[in-house]
């Protein structure tokens, strides 16, 4: 089985150890040539995820990505989404013809406000049936350190989603599959920009009582967001929804509640990004989710929170004053 995973920050390391504990050969691609000749002569990735070892049985770096496209069956996309098209741009749909791709991004296309999936789907005319998504409540520092994690493979196509699952399923992962692609996707977007908030809220110096009043509020607004998005039953409290919510809010491994931490601290958004070194996909979801929904009458204090603070530069003071009265 060959796979080619596309990314080089944490999560993608990540998903190279998880994958390499299958009987698979990962071609892994990297934008950095420095990066990839670091890895097959020390194997590991210097800057993320540093104490994982990179089997080059296995596992062969690339930094030409038509190369590690060539004869694979599975297309991991484990770039932040506000470079996915950046990182893209070489190849066309003729490069991806014929494969199942997956996508391990928690954000959203800031140019189009679009899910990942349906920008794939749209710009290089994979249909829906091989396309599938990867969430659940799993840091990428955890998997280094090989602490049991799930995973939920979401998919409209459930032979897929099986598929993928069992590839990730390991000693120290357990998976699942689900047919909720939209759901799972929209929920993932919506608690980044939950966690975000959070962060937010704690730098402002929000409690732990607050900090759960916020989280049970935030379950409210992701139901209604996907109730309107994405209209269909679906199960909630299952983990890929709310234990994915839970963990990015609650975590001190999360990016996105460290980002916004450091926002309530009093951080400029670039300065918060310069600091981190890492990507916040909460930031770019604020505004994409913001804009979608101007359309619809559905309630989102949380997420309006987070834009008047982001975006309008909103005092933080008042507009924590103003989020304090709408939650319940």
């Amino acid at each position: 089985m060959k796979i080619t995973i596309i990314g080089g920050g944490s999560w993608a390391t990540a998903i190279v150890k998880i994958l390499s504990e299958g009987n698979v050969h990962i071609k892994w691609w990297m934008r950095s040539s420095e990066d990839v000749e670091h890895i097959k002569k020390l194997h590991h990735n210097k800057n993320y995820l540093s104490s994982v070892e990179i089997h080059p049985s296995k596992v062969k770096p690339y930094t030409n990505l038509k190369e590690a496209l060539r004869d694979t069956e599975w297309v991991v996309l484990a770039v932040p989404a506000a470079f996915l098209t950046d990182a893209l741009k070489t190849i066309t749909k003729t490069h991806l013809q014929g494969k199942k791709v997956i996508s391990a991004i928690k954000g959203m296309i800031p140019e189009t406000n679009q899910l990942v999936t349906d920008w794939i789907e749209e710009t290089y005319q994979i249909p829906a049936q091989q396309i599938g998504v990867i969430a659940g409540p799993c840091h990428a520092e955890e998997v280094a350190l090989e602490k049991h994690s799930y995973l939920t493979i979401a998919s409209p196509n459930l032979q897929l989603a099986n598929d993928f699952a069992a590839l990730l399923r390991c000693r120290f992962v357990s998976t699942s599959a689900l047919g909720d692609l939209y759901g799972v996707e929209y929920a993932a977007v919506m608690k980044n920009i939950v966690a975000l908030a959070c962060g937010i809220t704690h730098g402002l110096g929000g409690g732990d009582n607050f900090q759960a009043v916020m989280v049970a509020n935030a379950m409210q607004e992701i139901r209604r967001v996907v109730d309107v998005i994405a209209p269909m039953e679906r199960d909630l409290s299952a983990s890929a929804y709310l234990g994915d919510l839970l963990v990015t809010a609650y975590s001190q491994f999360s990016r996105n509640r460290t980002f916004g931490n450091m926002i309530g601290r009093g951080y400029s958004v670039k300065a918060a990004q310069l600091e981190m070194n890492m990507v916040a996909e909460g930031y770019y979801a604020v505004k994409c989710i913001y804009e979608m929904l101007k359309g619809y009458k559905v309630d989102i204090p949380i997420t309006n929170f987070a834009y008047e603070v982001l975006y309008e530069q909103a005092p933080l003071k008042r507009e924590f004053e103003n989020l304090k009265a709408k939650l319940k």
